[in-house]
């Protein structure tokens, strides 16, 4: 074993052997400066990235201190390489500042060399107003200032934003007597909010399903006690906060507005869908008029459930929100479309980030086992199966009617316990639902029915639910136990941690994932690529060839 823990390679990735004695005291000081890419059983890897290191330093880090950790916990010294990279890297951040001066916000470029560079853009001229002095000093319109920030953030020179945020008026509301939040969820809090100086108030907040994102939602609004909209994926989700808010705090219920297509009556404390706030009349008009009536309200704070899920239009919603508190809420903030950097520019760098394993480890989510189980293609299907396209075979593979008994199978194994049947692709759905006998849930499903479904499966008139992707995010049943995945997005592997997520609230036995797999198709490289974040996460795939 060598005297220390870290093995820094030249690639910028970097080797935490987890059994060193030293282990959690250099994660505990790596993190705030690296990203957690795999974590496995023996050996986890880092990486030194721009973003992670532009994140860290928003929140106080420096670059001295950052290569000083290095040096402390490196076993076999520091490659000039990612000394250099770390050196220009820091170099950069501060360069540009954000700063209010005498009511005005102003964009200030402390470096002529930079100013020159970033002055030749029209894209960034085009967003800066009158020029202050003689300093590269302009003032910039309020609305445009995330806009600008992300594009900078492009060009490789990160805004240090300096404006004070606007906490509007105080409300009412306090966690109920005798609760208390769990250690990590307090440590994810103070970490966005801090002493409350310049550079904190906004970011994004990484936790795994089942951990109780929301409680951490509800303590933020509580230390901020101001009047907050909280964007939701679903009307269901959005439900659910209700039930928390009025749960776990002393929110008064006529005080709990919603924002939706079911309801437009905001309150100190608003519940917005996604699908609310990007509506149209007309496809063909890039216009919103929800956003307007959401904006004109006083708000202080603006969450963001299911970060990772921002649909394009709500980006420019959140460029417009740089004045308010804001937090993003994530089990994982993988985007297939690698818009991540726009959601670290516009809500804010990743204050905090909790491993899947620490916390089942801690009893704080459920263990689970995971199962691939590989069946051949039914020979009714091989005949169309050959003489199809690729995205056509993926369909074909995916919809194996071999699946059914695997799932009979699965069902009598874990007879008594709380399973979800989970899909893609509807008819297949609909063949197991009727071929079962239990109910379906997809996004045809009316609202008050997807509650009720719900709501049967919470208290067990339901033990078995056959649902669509609907039920991958922000999806409160803490009873489940079992899933089983007979179908997916292609190589999602957002999706595979959110149905994961499903079942991951602690109970007394472990939890079952199953992902039912056609051999010899592209099944099996989506399923694998699927797989790869959990894998990451040191989650092992039992594998069960029929």
């Amino acid at each position: 074993m060598a005297d220390k823990p870290l093995i820094i390679q030249s690639d910028r990735s970097m080797l935490l052997d987890v059994h060193h004695p030293l282990f959690a005291e250099c994660r505990n000081a790596i993190s705030p400066f690296s990203e957690l890419i795999k974590s496995p059983e023996h050996v986890h890897t880092y990486a030194v990235t721009s973003l992670s290191l532009w994140n860290s330093l928003c929140s106080g880090s420096t670059q001295a201190s950052i290569l000083d950790t290095l040096a402390k916990y490196s076993a076999y010294g520091l490659p000039d390489s990612l000394s250099s990279f770390i050196t220009d890297v820091c170099s950069r951040f501060g360069v540009i500042k954000l700063t209010e001066e005498d009511g005005r916000q102003v964009l200030r470029i402390h470096d002529n060399r930079v100013a020159f560079m970033i002055l030749g853009k029209k894209a960034v001229t085009d967003l800066l107003g009158e020029r202050i002095g003689t300093d590269y000093a302009y003032e910039i319109n309020p609305l445009d200032r995330g806009s600008l920030k992300v594009l900078l953030i492009k060009l490789g020179f990160p805004v240090e934003d300096l404006i004070p945020l606007n906490r509007s008026e105080d409300i009412s509301i306090a966690f109920k007597p005798g609760f208390s939040l769990r250690p990590y969820q307090k440590n994810a809090s103070d970490s966005l909010l801090g002493d409350g100086r310049p550079g904190l108030g906004y970011g994004v907040i990484v936790a795994p399903c089942g951990s109780g994102k929301t409680i951490i939602g509800l303590d933020i609004i509580i230390r901020l006690h101001t009047p907050t909209i909280i964007l939701c994926p679903s009307i269901v989700s959005a439900h659910q906060w209700r039930n928390e808010l009025l749960d776990k705090t002393d929110i008064k219920e006529e005080d709990i507005g919603e924002f939706s297509g079911e309801s437009k009556n905001p309150r100190s404390i608003t519940l917005c869908t996604y699908q609310a706030l990007t509506y149209r009349p007309d496809k063909d008009v890039s216009y919103f008029p929800n956003m307007d009536l959401v904006k004109s309200r006083p708000w202080g704070l603006v969450i963001y459930d299911e970060v990772h899920m921002l649909p394009a239009p709500v980006f420019k919603f959140t460029a417009s929100l740089q004045n308010l508190y804001r937090v993003g809420l994530t089990a994982t903030l993988i985007r297939e479309d690698g818009l991540e950097a726009d959601v670290f520019s516009l809500v804010g760098p990743k204050r905090f980030d909790e491993p899947w394993i620490e916390l089942q480890n801690q009893g704080f989510i459920a263990s689970a086992t995971c199962t691939e189980i590989r069946i051949p293609l039914s020979s009714s299907q091989l005949a169309s199966y050959y003489s199809s396209g690729s995205r056509a075979k993926f369909t074909i593979a995916s919809c194996n009617v071999d699946k059914t008994a695997v799932v009979k199978e699965l069902l009598e194994r874990h007879k008594g316990q709380q399973i979800l049947i989970i899909g893609q692709f509807l008819d297949q759905l609909k063949e197991l639902s009727e071929t079962l006998g239990y109910s379906l849930l997809t996004g045809s499903t009316s609202n008050k029915e997807r509650e009720r479904l719900y709501s049967a499966f919470r208290n067990g008139e339901e033990k078995v639910l056959v649902v669509s992707k609907v039920a991958n995010f922000a999806v409160d049943l803490p009873d489940a136990s079992v899933a089983i995945q007979v179908s997916g997005t292609f190589g999602s592997r957002q999706e595979e941690a959110q149905r994961l997520g499903r079942i991951m609230r602690p109970k007394e036995i472990p939890s079952s994932f199953y992902t039912i797999v056609t051999r010899y198709s592209p099944e099996e490289e989506f399923s694998a690529n699927r797989q790869k974040f959990l894998a990451e996460q040191g989650y092992k795939y039992q594998l069960e060839i029929r």
